[in-house]
């Protein structure tokens, strides 16, 4: 498996990897609709980045950085590996390659937006670090949980 940073040629899968988990679990809010069908407009062009995890030339799993612009915060957004490719590590490896490209780009922590009925997601999370802080207003309506992660 390779991690490779976006192109436009992946702004469909981007988009399709990321429905599919909001419609199995949630409902797709007007904001989803909005950046995943945009992704260069509302997270590149604002500073973030979108990486995908590639398998034999396939992109199978995804996350991106977004920069919130009133606090300055970068929050880890838009994870998901493709329902086929679960149980094989993907998200692991993305969130290992997160932490990496976020020192990298020096940033101090990143934050996330969750809901506690994604509990491997939360347990992965936790597995990593992150840990519950006050949520604040959320952009989206499912989010019950903020989650932080201090980089060192």
């Amino acid at each position: 498996m390779e991690i490779v940073a976006y192109k436009p040629i992946y702004a469909k899968v981007f988009k399709d990897l990321n429905i599919a988990w909001l419609e199995k679990y949630f409902v797709v809010e007007p904001i989803d609709e909005e950046v995943l069908s945009h992704p260069e407009q509302y997270i590149i062009d604002k500073g973030g980045k979108v990486f995908f995890a590639m398998m034999d030339g396939e992109p199978v799993g995804c996350f991106a950085f977004m920069k919130e612009q009133e606090s300055n915060e970068m929050e880890l957004t838009k994870m998901a590996v493709s329902e086929h490719h679960q149980g094989k590590k993907i998200g692991n490896q993305l969130l290992q390659f997160a932490f990496e490209e976020a020192k990298r780009m020096g940033w101090k922590q990143l934050i996330l937006y969750s809901n506690t009925r994604l509990e491997p997601a939360i347990h992965l999370y936790k597995k990593y670090g992150f840990v519950e802080i006050d949520l604040g207003t959320a952009i989206y309506k499912r989010a019950n949980i903020k989650m932080e992660k201090k980089l060192s």
